[in-house]
């Protein structure tokens, strides 16, 4: 390979050697000059569009993690609701190194996440930079939404990394910056960081547009006033001042500007048929239209493979429940602790949020639709099978290997319907990035107001929340329990669960993770058995297969350490506790 690629890298060296200064001296056409752009409001129009591709390539695409998207994977994986599943231990690697907390300086999913934010930082910088001078209300407008995505890219590293480099300008190709708290110019504590978030997005609210109403699509795929106070309210949570946290999110609920869906529609949040819906805050919006190439544009914009990396292991069934459900086949990537579906059922019963949530085997195996099977032995095809016929039925139902890292619950929120996809058959998902729903706004506005003694008000609001999830359990009296418990269900796979359990110190569930992986079996597959059956079998194949111990440490999974990509190269960026 080396003989073909240098003699090519030095063709192209000579190539421009060679070249005539009077050759290079060529006005350069379709471009124009950073000095002579930045100047109209069409200008600072563009610029902003450019954020918007920046911040949907960066933080909501698989960039860089090619079958994930690494938002999803850092903020959701070391949580205690969820396996890293697969194939089986050792799939996709990198994701349950994260979710066992056998991750190091150089896990890709911590360096792609961390890189990424600032990736989507330095376009949100670009406008702020070069249209600050603002002398119209279009361009005061640009200017305030960039500034508030900067500010929520700024929230995810806070909350990630506790310190990391507060960036509030473009960089120069030679600077090297500090953590925030060793800024020798401008030094911030974690919570003084989390606050300057906060009163970034105060000072931008002045000049944003609102959401016009629950109706107002346009409202839900662009910073507004209300995502601005929402990331305001989260930051100043995640900084223990309660009494600004409740202010901020209290502006979001009483602008009338929002509304949970209904139960009965409450599917419809995580699937295509829910974008700029009425619940939502803010999300990417992956518009789609004729001419757009699928490839290029439509999947370098998506979280592309992660459609099947979160799916079933569908060729671990006898007949793919992938496939029945959403057109493509899976690779079994997310698993559900048995010990999580048990509590969310007990709580929610059949409600519309846990079948949007969750599924059983049983259902999986015997309730979906499988119109090509046809029992071996008694002939009957699968519309004339009773549920007794299905239990007996060998066409059906997992095979012997069984599924990795999967109980009696399977995901379901996750897996993408066909409405989801570019085409049927197809991995690409077009529905929009969700980045927050007014259902943590009520549940964040929640906890601000039980700290702060306004218990009725934390009782309206998750009371909302429970009705909204058509739940089995609408709560007489709440304290913190109860709204841990009521988030934990809510905004499953959603980003915020880990997130919470670091603040809130909550790490019994995750201090043996990966010590204790269930295998799902079919009794009748492994064991011969004449019906099927399904139980799980525990192991600990980290240390019985590499002789690796998992499992949270305290002193340093709180956080995520900063890259080896980045550290080797910046001397001023300090690595966080436990990870030197």
């Amino acid at each position: 390979m080396k003989k073909i690629i240098i003699p090519a890298l030095l063709a192209v060296a000579t190539l421009f050697s060679a070249c005539s200064e009077s050759l290079l001296d060529i006005e350069q056409k379709g471009v124009v000059d950073v000095d002579s752009f930045y100047k109209t409001d069409a200008d600072a129009e563009a610029a902003l569009v450019a954020a918007y591709q920046g911040f949907l390539w960066n933080i909501c695409s698989k960039e860089g993690g090619n079958i994930y998207a690494p938002i999803h994977a850092v903020f959701n994986l070391c949580g205690d609701d969820m396996y890293a599943a697969g194939e089986s231990f050792g799939d996709n690697d990198f994701m349950g190194a994260m979710n066992e907390f056998r991750y190091d300086t150089g896990s890709e999913v911590v360096r792609n996440a961390f890189q990424n934010i600032y990736y989507a930082m330095y376009y949100a910088n670009l406008v702020i930079d070069h249209v600050k001078d603002a002398d119209s209300k279009t361009k005061k407008r640009c200017v305030a939404e960039a500034r508030v995505l900067r500010a929520y890219e700024h929230l995810l590293l806070a909350i990630g990394w506790n310190c990391p480099p507060r960036i509030d300008h473009v960089l120069a190709a030679t600077d090297l910056p500090y953590n925030c708290d060793k800024d020798p110019e401008n030094p911030m504590t974690h919570n003084e960081l989390l606050e300057w978030i906060a009163k970034e997005c105060d000072d931008a609210e002045a000049d944003l547009d609102p959401r016009n109403g629950p109706t107002d699509k346009k409202g839900a795929v662009k910073v507004t006033k209300g995502f601005a106070n929402a990331v305001a309210g989260k930051a100043r949570l995640f900084a223990g001042d309660y009494a600004g946290a409740k202010a901020s999110l209290e502006k979001v609920i009483k602008s009338d500007n929002y509304a949970l869906v209904p139960p009965e529609r409450y599917a419809e949040n995580f699937h295509a048929s829910g974008d700029a819906n009425e619940e939502k805050i803010f999300e990417a919006n992956l518009q789609t239209a004729d001419g757009i190439s699928v490839w290029w544009d439509i999947v370098d914009r998506s979280t592309w493979m992660e459609a099947n990396i979160w799916n079933w292991r569908g060729d671990h069934f006898k007949v793919s429940p992938s496939v029945a459900y959403s057109s493509i086949d899976g690779w079994g990537g997310c698993g559900v602790p048995q010990e999580f579906g048990d509590e969310f059922y007990a709580n929610d019963g059949d409600s519309p949020r846990f079948k949007a949530s969750l599924i059983s085997i049983e259902d999986v195996v015997y309730n979906l639709n499988y119109p090509a099977v046809v029992d071996e032995k008694t002939k009957k095809a699968w519309a004339d099978m009773t549920l007794e016929d299905k239990k007996q039925c060998a066409e059906i139902g997992i095979d012997n290997r069984g599924l990795y890292g999967q109980s009696t619950w399977l995901p379901l929120k996750p897996i993408c319907t066909p409405e989801d996809l570019v085409g049927p058959g197809q991995n690409i998902r077009v529905n929009n990035f969700v980045i927050m729903r007014y259902a943590e706004v009520l549940l964040m506005y929640a906890e601000a107001c039980l700290q702060t003694g306004d218990t009725q008000g934390a009782k309206d609001a998750i009371n909302l929340v429970q009705k909204h999830a058509g739940s089995a359990t609408i709560s007489d009296t709440v304290d913190m329990e109860v709204l841990e418990r009521e988030k934990k269900f809510e905004l499953w796979l959603e980003g915020c669960r880990w997130a919470d359990m670091v603040r809130w110190g909550h790490f019994d569930g995750v201090k043996t993770a990966g010590q204790r992986v269930p295998t799902l079996y079919d009794a009748m597959s492994k064991d011969g058995e004449s019906a099927h059956r399904f139980y799980t079998v525990y192991s600990y194949p980290a240390m019985e297969i590499r002789k690796t111990e998992t499992g949270f440490k305290a002193g340093k999974h709180e956080y995520f350490p900063y890259p080896e990509a980045e550290t080797s190269l910046n001397p001023n960026l300090t690595q966080n506790p436990g990870w030197e």
